[in-house]
């Protein structure tokens, strides 16, 4: 066993652990903070996600005694923070999960928008290429993903006092439609011509 001495969510803590614990152990079976999901144990759902000194890591994969010192923020306290830096109610993006129903088990959510909320922290105005790639590492098996870039980009939106943009499946923002994929997609399947049709009455003619 070992004393860690860990600043989570905005408050010193001194905590007794083995010292082969994770941070997610420590969090979960110690602070009782079970926000913070404990999913797949080898780092690939991102369940566990958590912030360290504003960057997202791998709760189940990061050993607690090397978090000493360092700033680590949990689900629980995305909205005390929001509070402390001036705003009102929960973060923005807890707000918009919730508005644009980007949820549905909700195992997978306390990890998604804590990667949601470091990418807008480093960068407010990414594109939907750069949502995605930030989110990447975050497994939902129910919603689909639409759901969660639609949120993310509501906070953009509302920040900069602009509209979302259209999300993905809406009408003209089909590239494949665009250039005439459906029209395509319905025209009458033309057989290739083969060596053995030649002769055939059947078969193409050529173009002289």
């Amino acid at each position: 066993m070992r004393v860690l001495s860990l600043d989570v969510n905005g408050d010193r803590t001194e905590v007794a652990a083995p010292a082969h614990w994770t941070l997610l152990e420590v969090l979960r079976y110690r602070l009782g903070l079970t926000g913070s999901k404990q999913g797949c144990d080898k780092g690939d759902c991102g369940a566990c996600t958590v912030l360290v000194d504003g960057k997202p890591i791998l709760a189940c994969l990061t050993l607690a005694g090397l978090c000493s010192e360092r700033r680590i923020t949990t689900i629980e306290g995305l909205m005390p923070a929001h509070l402390r830096a001036g705003g009102s109610g929960p973060d923005p993006v807890q707000a918009a999960f919730d508005r644009c129903g980007a949820l549905q088990c909700g195992f997978c959510q306390p990890g998604m928008m804590l990667s949601a909320r470091a990418l807008l922290n480093e960068k407010p105005r990414p594109s939907r290429d750069e949502i995605r790639a930030a989110l990447a590492g975050n497994l939902c098996r129910c919603t689909g993903y639409t759901q969660i870039v639609q949120a993310v980009e509501l906070v953009i939106a509302e920040a900069a006092g602009t509209e979302p943009a259209p999300p993905a499946w809406a009408p003209g923002t089909n590239p494949w439609r665009a250039t005439g994929g459906a029209a395509r997609a319905h025209a009458p399947l033309q057989r290739p011509a083969r060596e053995s049709d030649a002769g055939r009455g059947d078969a193409p003619e050529s173009e002289g």
